[in-house]
């Protein structure tokens, strides 16, 4: 048992991916200290709350997060990672909960990535989706299938919705009327941050996804490595921040190197769990447990059931696994022949795959996005993972609904 552990954890430490992974979480504790230290958590508390008012409610706290959620849809993780660096501030001062942050960085990463697919899920649903071709779809038009099938991605929409409604009206069900609560922040009018220096590590690193999407794709954005280009703007952002806090005399040398030594460490419980994640789904998927649950799928439901079944059972690999794209790859190659065969709606069923794919990874508590979501909201994996699962679960249940009523209608 004790080998074939060590060959598990060795296995997933030759791998590139993983390893810039896990320097991506601890990186980013750097990255979170760093901004705090310097005063630009201060000054743009500051800022928004007494110089621009903006924020001056519970709803205020958790919207800037919000609208970060939609409007960056490169990657996931550097969606949560945003939004969760500029809500924590706002949460502490208005008596927020950071599992609610919590909730709403995971609830925009994933399902606006994967209805704004000009990114990776886009590249990666293109490719699977092109070698479909077989099942009965015309080649070359792979772009007008992943439209289609997006337009089809209800759970993405309905979770998007929900979480505004609970941000608007400042809705806490279940576990979420529980969840810890930090003392307010009591600052004074005056501040000795500034803004800038919590805004611009910012900039520099959601442009540096871009550019360093750009560049490992060869020119093509959605072909580029989302591991890679995040593992890289990261280490160009904590340059880019010492000469800049430097240059503004926010932080001397001493001060810096001490900051990011001490957000690192204050990560390495993260990566330990993420690498635990990585090895409990690698296990699942040697295992074939998603073949091994579809495989009953065609001999037991009409056409007319087949979205929501996928649905359901996209949604249970993606929990087992905690990761959305891996059951992309396992699902969309079943979904397709079964959806060509019984003559059911291709595209309907292309769009429970996504939706149950990112409702699975979602509610995972071995997700990466789960993980990363409470990371940067500072709350722990457990108690995001338990305050969020009924948000999840309305949203799912609106969404498996309505396959079936759409299913019933174009069948």
């Amino acid at each position: 048992m004790f080998i074939l552990l060590f060959e598990r954890f060795e296995g997933l430490l030759s791998e590139l991916w993983v390893l810039k992974t896990l320097a991506f979480a601890i990186m980013v504790g750097s990255v979170m200290s760093l901004i705090e230290k310097s005063g630009g958590v201060a000054g743009l508390v500051h800022e928004l709350s007494v110089q621009r008012p903006w924020v001056r409610s519970k709803r205020g706290a958790l919207m800037p997060s919000f609208i970060a959620g939609l409007v960056i849809f490169i990657e996931s993780s550097i969606t949560s990672l945003v939004a969760g660096a500029i809500g924590r501030p706002f949460c502490d001062r208005y008596h927020v909960s950071r599992a609610k942050l919590a909730f709403v960085c995971d609830s925009t990463s994933a399902p606006v990535c994967s209805i704004i697919a000009i990114n990776g899920w886009g590249a990666l649903l293109m490719g699977l989706i092109g070698g479909q071709i077989a099942a009965g779809l015309i080649a070359g038009e792979e772009a007008r299938w992943l439209i289609s099938a997006i337009g089809y991605n209800f759970y993405a929409y309905i979770a998007l919705i929900v979480t505004f409604v609970a941000i608007w009206y400042n809705i806490d069900i279940g576990p979420m009327k529980h969840a810890t609560v930090s003392e307010p922040s009591l600052e004074c009018e005056e501040s000795k941050g500034s803004a800038k220096l919590f805004l611009w590590p910012l900039v520099w690193m959601i442009g540096g996804v871009l550019v360093f999407m750009v560049i490992t794709g060869n020119g093509n954005l959605l072909a580029g490595s989302g591991s890679t280009s995040i593992f890289y703007t990261l280490l160009l952002t904590l340059l880019m921040m010492y000469a800049y806090y430097r240059y503004k005399n926010a932080m001397s040398t001493s001060d810096f190197v001490r900051s990011s030594l001490q957000g690192a460490k204050s990560m390495v419980p993260i990566a330990l769990i993420l690498l635990l994640a990585f090895a409990i789904g690698g296990v699942s998927s040697d295992m074939e447990v998603g073949q091994y649950l579809a495989s009953f799928i065609g001999n037991y439901l009409p056409s007319s059931y087949l979205a929501a079944a996928i649905f359901v059972l996209s949604a249970i690999i993606a929990f087992a696994t905690g990761t959305s794209w891996g059951t992309f790859s396992i699902m969309l190659p079943i979904a397709v022949p079964l959806a060509v065969g019984l003559d059911a709606p291709v595209a309907l069923a292309m769009g429970a795959v996504i939706s149950g794919g990112v409702f699975g990874d979602h509610c995972s508590p071995i997700s990466d996005t789960t993980i990363i979501s409470a990371m940067a909201s500072g709350c722990s994996v457990q108690e995001h993972t338990k305050t969020q699962l009924p948000y999840a679960l309305i949203s799912a249940g609106i969404s498996l609904f309505l396959f079936v009523i759409i299913g019933l209608i174009l069948s």
